[in-house]
């Protein structure tokens, strides 16, 4: 039986946390940055959890149990 190859490109976007959650970095924040607000832009700055609803998906995908 073959060894099951992680999806490269949920390797690059997704980190695990220490208790097991899933982080994750905000998009919208790469280009057209002039039209954005200061305070949105610091806001789409920081990382945040992936939703409950997604993480079987993306867990399936990194290849965790």
């Amino acid at each position: 039986m073959p060894k099951i190859k992680t999806k490269s490109s949920a390797k690059k976007r997704f980190k695990l946390t220490g208790s097991g959650k899933i982080k994750r970095k905000h998009a919208f924040k790469s280009h057209i940055l002039t039209k954005k607000s200061k305070k949105r832009k610091l806001a789409l700055t920081h990382a945040t959890l992936v939703h409950k609803s997604d993480e079987a998906n993306i867990k399936q995908q990194l290849v965790l149990k």
